[in-house]
């Protein structure tokens, strides 16, 4: 069996052993150096974000039986994408390949809140009213399966390795726990590694109540596409242990804190517009 074979044969296995790794060290970090106090019963937000986690990785399996990196693989049998036409070192495609699918998720997660059909789906991650491990993996199902329909576009269309799609995943994973992590990183350490990777003070910004700051640092792995596309926020105004998080309107915990709540979320209320450019200050909160 080739190096290909052997990593869609056990990518399940992969994408679990690290999902279960990374959350049990950033669940712990948080025990150890919490950033701000919880507002809501861990219990019950955990029982609706993690049986969100169980119900996407089922519905994913039955929607779409052949994973990305099955896909790459499938791709690159029959010479589709831009990498399996041209001769690239195998270690220049996969890093290519990772940068390159990084800038589409952040472009996927500038659409969702740029689109209003699309940010009904996508405020059941922003309406958590805390903020820890468990808010990274919080989405609703469709938004799920829209974000794999992109993705599998992209593959095709770029042709990135096996390797490089199974690192992605894996990172893609692995960071979106870390920096939706409730915890504490001296301020020193943070402003060095905010320029390598998304951490949880920068990524938090993006979770505030006020438009301005929610419609800023889009990133949720590589922390250059907001510095480089004007998204890049340093700080909330009202500082991470003061500021609000969630969606206002959107606080019952029967709504925002159940599974049942989460589910239904993006069908409740009119459709309306949630415009993107919109980047006012203070006193403008956002809605909807």
């Amino acid at each position: 069996m080739d190096l290909a074979s052997f990593v869609i044969a056990n990518e399940p296995l992969i994408r679990l052993s690290c999902f279960v790794g990374v959350f049990g060290l950033v669940a712990g970090w948080e025990l150890v150096a919490p950033r701000r106090a919880m507002r809501v019963s861990k219990a019950l937000r955990w029982t609706a974000n993690l049986g969100l986690v169980v119900l996407n990785t089922v519905l994913l399996r039955m929607a779409f039986p052949l994973a990305a990196a099955g896909l790459a693989a499938f791709g690159a049998a029959r010479g589709w994408g831009l990498l399996n036409q041209i001769q690239v070192p195998s270690w220049l495609a996969v890093i290519l390949s990772v940068v390159a699918l990084d800038l589409v998720i952040w472009l996927q997660h500038v659409m969702v809140h740029a689109v209003p059909a699309l940010w009904r789906l996508h405020r059941v991650h922003h309406a958590d009213p805390d903020y820890d491990v468990t808010t990274g993996a919080r989405f609703h199902p469709l938004e799920i399966g829209l974000s794999m329909l992109i993705k599998f576009a992209a593959i095709t269309v770029l042709g990135p390795p096996v390797a490089a799609v199974v690192i992605f995943e894996v990172l893609l994973n692995a960071t979106a726990m870390f920096n939706h992590g409730n915890i504490r990183i001296p301020a020193g350490v943070d402003r060095r590694l905010r320029w390598l990777v998304v951490t949880p003070d920068l990524h938090r910004v993006h979770h505030s109540v006020e438009d301005d700051e929610t419609n800023s640092n889009f990133g949720f792995n590589l922390p250059w596409w907001d510095r480089l596309f004007g998204t890049y926020r340093a700080q909330p105004r009202a500082g991470h242990e003061a500021m609000a998080i969630g969606i206002h309107g959107h606080a019952d915990p029967r709504e925002v804190a159940r599974l049942d709540g989460l589910l239904m979320l993006p069908f409740r209320g009119a459709i309306d517009g949630y415009a993107i450019n919109r980047r006012e200050g203070p006193g403008r909160p956002l809605t909807r």
